[in-house]
């Protein structure tokens, strides 16, 4: 006997938020019973467009909903959430968790009274390069990130850091599993009111360091993750789903290198002591993964794979490298 369908909804169906209207549409199990936004153009043509109804808000669909996708800008994630945690209805709230860490904590707050599951959509998570990469158990000690994009004109209720960095910070955290110890960045705005380029330096508690660069000024977007670890490498690519492993073959001594340095190739001979593996991914679409994923948390046949505490993590060192911009001299200028 099959199991009855979750009852879903998804609020806010913006440039993201269609996209989970759209997925979750079509998955098995899973009945999407409305989309809710303010915008009734918007909300109508996306309701349309899936067979479903649209609400201006989400008053009165507690009761029906198993769970709920909130999509709607960051700056009104924890009011659209609230209610339906206190309700009792599982929330997938888009990243970043809420704009300040107090907010990530009310939340929560809000999920830990009610019994009620909350997740993060850190949807990197799931992109089947990151996800084959993390998979190795590969001990991180030098992470380098670059994720840039062109200005897109959305998103601009926060800054580049809890728009795009946000991504790396989650991933830093995860991959190390350790805490932050010191932050250093360097940035600042240029078009927005808020930055739009930051460079920052993590250096965790266990050693590892990790050099993250967002940017929402470049022409051509970027998304590379790169981990170096004592006996390996990889490069994982997510725009492209691409990533290459990079370690010692069995040969590899100090003998060999030194054999490696005299020979007339020394170049090939360097290759010879590596193994070099272009890493086979799935085609799993990354926002499907991540929605199945939390399906199966809410049925409980899986933990969340990125929880609300995990989204606090990352707001609380995103406030880290804010905080760390305000001493950088972006703004300052000779006399």
């Amino acid at each position: 006997m099959s199991a009855q369908p979750l009852k879903a909804a998804v609020l806010g169906v913006g440039h993201l938020g269609r996209h989970h209207a759209r997925i979750l549409a079509s998955m098995e199990g899973i009945e999407l019973l409305a989309v809710v936004d303010p915008d009734q153009e918007q909300g109508e043509a996306v309701a349309e467009k899936e067979g479903v109804a649209w609400y201006a808000d989400s008053q009165g669909l507690e009761s029906e909903l198993d769970f709920a996708v909130v999509a709607v800008p960051t700056s009104l994630h924890q009011t659209c959430a609230a209610p339906l945690l206190r309700a009792g209805v599982a929330c997938l709230i888009e990243k970043p968790m809420a704009p300040t860490a107090d907010a990530c904590r009310a939340i929560l707050e809000d999920a830990v009274q009610a019994q009620a599951l909350v997740g993060v959509g850190h949807v990197e998570r799931f992109n089947p390069a990151v996800a084959r990469a993390m998979a190795l158990g590969i001990q991180p000690r030098f992470m380098e990130a670059h994720r840039l994009a062109p200005y897109s004109f959305r998103s601009t209720d926060v800054g580049v850091v809890l728009d795009l960095m946000i991504h790396d910070i989650d991933l830093a955290l995860a991959w190390t599993g350790s805490q932050v110890a010191q932050v250093d960045a360097i940035g600042g705005a240029t078009l927005s009111a808020s930055e739009d380029i930051v460079s920052a330096r993590l250096r965790f508690e266990n050693g590892a360091v990790a050099n993250l660069t967002a940017s929402r000024l470049s022409l051509k977007p970027m998304r590379r993750f790169r981990v170096f670890g004592p006996d390996c490498y990889l490069s994982a690519d997510s725009q492209d789903r691409y990533a290459l492993l990079v370690q010692k073959a069995p040969n590899f001594s100090a003998q060999a290198i030194e054999k490696a340095a005299k020979s007339a190739q020394p170049l090939e001979g360097f290759r010879s002591l590596l193994q070099i593996e272009e890493l086979q991914l799935d085609d799993d679409e990354p926002l499907r993964a991540e929605l199945a994923a939390f399906a199966n948390a809410v049925r409980g046949k899986t933990p969340l794979v990125v929880s609300g505490e995990d989204g606090l993590a990352a707001v609380e060192v995103a406030e880290r490298v804010l905080s760390a911009l305000d001493s950088c001299g972006w703004t300052e200028t000779e006399g």
